[in-house]
C-alpha cells in the first residue's frame, strides 16, 4: 500500500513513452514569416509538429508533447472471445478490464476530436484565409463547427458515463474473483493440515532457535485506550479542496465524534459533533452563514463551539467543546491533545518541482498502527502486489532499509525508494520511476522521474483509521488536464489497497486474538520496528521520544 498511486503510474494504459507512426495528412498550416509549421495526423488518432520549414528548406523534426496521449491502440481487436455462452469470474473480470480499456481509448478519440475542432475554428478565424472568404461563408463554416463541437462535448458525458459503469462492475468482478481465491486458500490449507509433512518436527525447532536469537516487541492482543500523551500533536484529518464554505466534514478522532466546517471568516473550525440540546449529530445538519446549524432544533453553533442561535426559546449560555482547527498548506489540523498546541505544524508539501495530482480520502476497518506497519515495510510487494504496480518484480536477493543510527527515514535497497516515517501518524515516500512496470536505478538521485506520496493514518478508534492520500509527480503535468483521471486514481489506489487490506484484516484478527505480530522481526523491518519502539515511548509516558531528532542529517547505517 506505499506505494498506491504507482499502480496508476506503472500500469496506466497512457503511453507516455512509445513514439507513434505518422502519415502526413495535414491537419493545419501555421505560416510564420517564411517559416512553414506542419501538424500531421497520425493513423491511430496520434498528431504532433511533422516539421519547421525554415528560409533554407532544412527540416527540423519535433515531437509535440501531445502525441503521446493520443497514441493508444483500439483494444477491440485484442478483445478477448469466450468460447462458450458461460464465464468464469476470472474470464469476466478480464472482459471489464477491456471494457475499462475501451472506454480510455474512447475518452481520448473524444478529447482528439475536440481538440482537431478547435484547429480547424482557428483555420476559419485566419485573417490570411478570410481573403479569400465572404463573411456569410465564414459565419456558415463556424455554426457548422459549433454544432460539431456540440455533439463532441455530448459524446465526452457519454463516455464519462460509460468509464463510471465500468468501474463499477470492475469492483465487483473483483470482489467475486478475492472471494473464490479466498475459499480455494482455504481448501489448500484444510488439506495440508489434514496430511503434515515430516518435516514439521525439525522445521519447528528451527524457529524455535532463530527466536530466541532474536529480541521480539509485544504487539498482541487488542488495542487498550489510546495514551493521552499520543493525542498531543497536530494531526491533518482533512484536505482543504475537500471543505467548501457552505459543506462540512465529519470525522472520528481518537474515539470521539468532530465535525469541520467554517466560520464567517472562511477560516475552518473543529467542534464535537453533538448538540448540546438532545444530542443529535450536527453534521445531519446544515452551514449557515458560517455557523452549523442543528437539524433537531435549529440550534446553531460558531466555530468556537458557541451556541448563538436557539429559535423558538431564549437564548442561553451554550458552549460545545471545540478543537484547535488550522488551515496549512492546502489541509486541515486538529490538536486533540489536553497540553497547550505547538506554535508550529509540519510542512507536507511535495519536494519542489512536483505536481499534486490527486488527493484521496478513505476509511479503513482496521488500527492505525496497523496500517502504519505496511506502509513502512516495502518487502512485501513482489509477493502481496503481483496484479498491480510490483507485477513483474523481481524477488531481490537482499532488502535493507538504510537509515541513520538515530532516525525515522532512509532508502530501500535495492529499490529507488526514499520513505520517512513522521511523528505522530505520517508516511512520506519518493519512488524513482522509468518506464510503465519497471522501476529504474540504484537510489532516487539516479533516476529522472519520480513519484511523490503522502499517506496520513489518523486513528478514528480502536479498530477504524481515516487515510489521506496524496500522490504528486514531477513529470506529465498534462496528466491533470485529462477526463476522468481522478476516477482512474481512486480505482488504482483502492486496487492496490484492496491487496493489503485482506492481509491486514487478518493480522488484526489474530492480533485481537492474542498472536504477537511482531514476533519475529528481521532487517528490512527496521523502519517499522522504530516506528513500534517510537509508539510504545508514547505509551509509556517517556520524557524523551526515541528519534526525536529524526530530520537531522546523518550517514546510512544497515
Amino acid at each position: 500500500m506505499n506505494t498506491i498511486a504507482t499502480a496508476a503510474v506503472l500500469s496506466l494504459p497512457i503511453s507516455l513513452y512509445t513514439p507513434s507512426k505518422l502519415s502526413c495528412r495535414k491537419v493545419h498550416i501555421d505560416q510564420r514569416g517564411s517559416g512553414q509549421l506542419v501538424f500531421t495526423q497520425g493513423l491511430r488518432g496520434g498528431f504532433r509538429v511533422f516539421a519547421v520549414f525554415g528560409e533554407e528548406g532544412g527540416i527540423t523534426d519535433k515531437k509535440n508533447p501531445w502525441s503521446s496521449i493520443f497514441d493508444v491502440e483500439d483494444p477491440r481487436s485484442k478483445f478477448p472471445q469466450g468460447k462458450g455462452k458461460f464465464l468464469d469470474a476470472n474470464q469476466a473480470l478480464e472482459l471489464v478490464r477491456f471494457d475499462i480499456q475501451y472506454c480510455d481509448w474512447r475518452a481520448r478519440q473524444d478529447l482528439l476530436t475536440i481538440m482537431l475542432l478547435h484547429e480547424k475554428v482557428v483555420d476559419v478565424l485566419n485573417p490570411l484565409a478570410r481573403e479569400y472568404k465572404s463573411i456569410g461563408t465564414v459565419k456558415k463554416e463556424l455554426a457548422e463547427l459549433q454544432n460539431e463541437l456540440a455533439e463532441a462535448h455530448k459524446q465526452v458525458h457519454i463516455s464519462e458515463a460509460r468509464v463510471s459503469a465500468a468501474l463499477d462492475k470492475l469492483a465487483y468482478m473483483e470482489e467475486l474473483v478475492s472471494d473464490r481465491l479466498l475459499q480455494d486458500r482455504a481448501t489448500v490449507e484444510s488439506d495440508r493440515a489434514a496430511s503434515p509433512s515430516t518435516s514439521t518436527s525439525s522445521e519447528s525447532s528451527d524457529a524455535v532457535k532463530i527466536k530466541t536469537s532474536r529480541k521480539a516487541l509485544n504487539v498482541s492482543g487488542p488495542v487498550t485506550t489510546y495514551h493521552p500523551r499520543l493525542k498531543n500533536f497536530w494531526y491533518p484529518v482533512a484536505f482543504s479542496s475537500g471543505l467548501k464554505e457552505d459543506t462540512m466534514i465529519p470525522i472520528d478522532c481518537f474515539e470521539k465524534p468532530w465535525v469541520i466546517f467554517r466560520g464567517k471568516d472562511g477560516k475552518p473550525g473543529c467542534v464535537r459533533n453533538t448538540c448540546a440540546h438532545r444530542a443529535c449529530p450536527l453534521d445531519l445538519g446544515t452551514v449557515n452563514e458560517g455557523r452549523i446549524q442543528c437539524p433537531y432544533h435549529g440550534w446553531e453553533y460558531s466555530t468556537d463551539g458557541t451556541c448563538e442561535k436557539m429559535p423558538s426559546t431564549k437564548l442561553l449560555n451554550v458552549k460545545i467543546k471545540s478543537l484547535p482547527c488550522f488551515e496549512h498548506e492546502g489541509m486541515i489540523w486538529i490538536w486533540p491533545g489536553s497540553d497547550p498546541p505547538t506554535a508550529t505544524i509540519p510542512s507536507l508539501q511535495p519536494p519542489p518541482g512536483f505536481t499534486i495530482h490527486a488527493e484521496i480520502v478513505m476509511e479503513l476497518p482496521v488500527e492505525h498502527g496497523l496500517l502504519l506497519d505496511n506502509l513502512l515495510d516495502l518487502a512485501h510487494a513482489p509477493f502481496t502486489h503481483t496484479s498491480t504496480f510490483a507485477k513483474g518484480w523481481k524477488v531481490p536477493d537482499l532488502v535493507k532499509f538504510l537509515t541513520p543510527s538515530a532516525g525515522l527515514q532512509g532508502y530501500w535497497d535495492p529499490y529507488p525508494i526514499d520513505m520517512e516515517f513522521r511523528p505522530p501518524c505520517m508516511v512520506l515516500s519518493t519512488i524513482g520511476i522509468s518506464k510503465p512496470g519497471k522501476l529504474e536505478g540504484q537510489s532516487t538521485d539516479q533516476c529522472t522521474t519520480h513519484l511523490h506520496q503522502l499517506h496520513v493514518c489518523l486513528p478514528s478508534s480502536r479498530n477504524k483509521t481515516r487515510l489521506l492520500y496524496r500522490m504528486s509527480l514531477d513529470f506529465a503535468p498534462i496528466l491533470k488536464h485529462i477526463p476522468f483521471m481522478e476516477h482512474l486514481w481512486k480505482h488504482f489506489a483502492e486496487q492496490v489497497l484492496n491487496e493489503d487490506l485482506r492481509l491486514v484484516l487478518g493480522q488484526q484478527e489474530r492480533m485481537n486474538s492474542g498472536a504477537n505480530i511482531w514476533n519475529l522481526p528481521v532487517a528490512y523491518d527496521k523502519l517499522g520496528v522504530r516506528y513500534r519502539l517510537w509508539r510504545d515511548a508514547v505509551d509509556k509516558g517517556v520524557k524523551q521520544l526515541p528519534y526525536s531528532n529524526s530530520n537531522s542529517n546523518g550517514s546510512a547505517s544497515e
